[in-house]
C-alpha cells in the first residue's frame, strides 16, 4: 500500500515542478547523523549555506555548520559555532540565519541555550565570504536576532530582523532592528502579540514605500499576517490568512519584479490539532492584493519530514530554496520564477487535488518541535 501511495505522490509532485532547474543535496555524508534549519545567502564569491547538525535537536553536541558552493560543488560541512561554555555544561546551538550585507560582511546569527524559551542570540561575521569567521559575539540581553528567517534591508537603512519568543507567556512575534550591522539594537513590539493568535518565526515582505507585511507560523492552523505602513515601526493586528499551517517553519520574500514568494507546508492538521505532518513542502506566489497561486511542490512523500525552508533570490533572478530533508540531509532547489506554472489557490485548497487540505498520508507522526 505504501509503495502505491508513494507512486501516486511522486506523479503529483512531478506535475508541480515546472520551473525547477536544479535539485541537489548539500552533502551526501557527514560526521553527524541529524540536521535541521537551513539558511542560505549569496556572497560575491557564491552561495553559502548554514544549518545545525548533531546527534539530534536539543542534544548538547549540536553545532552550526557551513558549506560553500565552489566551482559548482558544495564543500564538506564545517563547524563554525558550538555551545561549549567557558564554565558550565555544553549547550546545543540552534537556527542559524545568514545575511550578506550589501558591499560588506557576511553575518551569521544563531542561538545557544538548552531550549528555545531559554536561548540567547549570537553573531559572527566573515570578511572573506564564509571562509573564516570573527570571534563569537553575544547579542545584548533580551535580543536573539532573526529567529529563523533572513533580515530585510529597508529603504531607510535599517536592517529589520523578524523574531519571536517562546516561553511561559506563550508565542509572541516582535522585530529587532539595527542600523549599524549589529552593533546596536532596538525592539519593535506588535500590539497584540500572543493575545489572540500565537505565532513565531515571521518573514518580512517589502512592498515598497515603507509598506511591509509579515507572514508567520502559528498554533492556530493557518499562516498569520500583519501589515506596516512606516517601515516596520508600527504594525496592524495579526490576522489569519487563507493558507493552512501545520505549526512548522516557513519563509517568504518579495522578488525583484514585485511578486511575493512563500515556501511552506500546505497542510491543515487533522481534526482540531495544531500540528500536522511536515509533508508536502509547497511554494506559492502572489502579486499585490491578488490571491495566492500554487507554484511548486518541492517534496511529498509518506515519509515526513520536509521542513524549515529558506528562500532567496540571487542576482541572476533565480530562486534558491534550502530545507530539511527527513532530518538527514539539506536539499538545495533552484527555480526560474519566469517558468513557473501557476494556479489559483481557492478557499485554502491546493489546486488539482480535490478536497486537499489535510495530509495525503494521515498516519505520519509529527512529533517535531
Amino acid at each position: 500500500m505504501v509503495s502505491i501511495v508513494a507512486l501516486k505522490l511522486d506523479a503529483q509532485v512531478q506535475k508541480w515542478q515546472h520551473g525547477i532547474v536544479k535539485s541537489e543535496f548539500i552533502y551526501d555524508k557527514a560526521s553527524f547523523p541529524s540536521c535541521h534549519s537551513a539558511t542560505i545567502a549569496e556572497t560575491p564569491e557564491g552561495l553559502v549555506v548554514s544549518f545545525f547538525g548533531g546527534t539530534k535537536e536539543r542534544h548538547p553536541d549540536v553545532e552550526i555548520y557551513v558549506s560553500r558552493l565552489i566551482n559548482g560543488k558544495w564543500t564538506a560541512p564545517y563547524s563554525v559555532a558550538n555551545g561549549i561554555q567557558p564554565s558550565g555544561p555544553r549547550l546545543p546551538t540552534w537556527n542559524p540565519v545568514l545575511y550578506q550585507v550589501p558591499g560588506g560582511q557576511l553575518l551569521l546569527f544563531y542561538k545557544v541555550g538548552p531550549k528555545p524559551s531559554a536561548w540567547w542570540g549570537m553573531l559572527r561575521s566573515s570578511s572573506d565570504n564564509g571562509k573564516t569567521w570573527s570571534e563569537p559575539q553575544r547579542l545584548p540581553k533580551g535580543f536573539i536576532g532573526p529567529v529563523k528567517n533572513k533580515p530585510v534591508l529597508l529603504s531607510n537603512g535599517n536592517l529589520i530582523c523578524p523574531s519571536s519568543t517562546e516561553g511561559e507567556g506563550g508565542w509572541k512575534l516582535h522585530f529587532e532592528v539595527t542600523a549599524d550591522q549589529g552593533k546596536t539594537w532596538r525592539k519593535v513590539e506588535l500590539p497584540d502579540a500572543g493575545k489572540t493568535l500565537e505565532a513565531i518565526q515571521p518573514s518580512v515582505l517589502d512592498h515598497g514605500n515603507g509598506n511591509l507585511q509579515l507572514l508567520a507560523r502559528s498554533r492556530n492552523r493557518t499562516l498569520v499576517t500583519a501589515y506596516s505602513r512606516d517601515n516596520g515601526e508600527t504594525w496592524s493586528a495579526l490576522s489569519k490568512t487563507s493558507l493552512p499551517n501545520n505549526n512548522s517553519g516557513t519563509d517568504a520574500l518579495t522578488t525583484s519584479d514585485g511578486r511575493d514568494v512563500l515556501v511552506y507546508n500546505h497542510v491543515l492538521p487533522p481534526g482540531d490539532l495544531a500540528k500536522g505532518p511536515r509533508t508536502p513542502l509547497n511554494v506559492a506566489v502572489k502579486r499585490g492584493d491578488k490571491n495566492w497561486e500554487a507554484a511548486l511542490i518541492l517534496e511529498d512523500s509518506p515519509i515526513s519530514q520536509y521542513s524549515y525552508p529558506s528562500v532567496i533570490q540571487t542576482a541572476d533572478g533565480l530562486l534558491h530554496f534550502v530545507y530539511t530533508w527527513r532530518r538527514e540531509k539539506i536539499r538545495h532547489v533552484v527555480a526560474d520564477p519566469h517558468q513557473l506554472k501557476l494556479k489559483t489557490i481557492k478557499n485554502g485548497l491546493w489546486p488539482s487535488l480535490k478536497g486537499y487540505t489535510a495530509p495525503l498520508i494521515t498516519t505520519i507522526k509529527s512529533e517535531e518541535p
